[in-house]
């Protein structure tokens, strides 16, 4: 299965434009827009690819995701 990376930002955050700050990344199934855990995410929301998970350039991470996601890759 496919999994990507995608951005929820700060409250009151105008969304995906340039320096808009992200509040924690998730991971999603696909291209889909809800997260792992369960947030349902903007679906024009910044994404990234799901080999940056748990790197030092592209934190911060939903722990919650990324217990479920290491589940379900080798």
């Amino acid at each position: 299965m496919q999994h990507e990376m995608r951005a929820e930002y700060e409250e009151g955050s105008p969304g995906r434009v340039a320096g808009a700050p992200v509040k924690i990344w998730h991971m999603v199934r696909g291209n889909g827009t809800t997260a792992m855990c369960g947030r349902e995410l903007d679906p024009d929301a910044e994404t990234q690819a799901a080999d940056m998970w748990a790197t030092g350039d592209a934190g911060p991470f939903c722990h919650s995701c990324g217990a479920m996601y290491l589940r379900e890759v080798p």
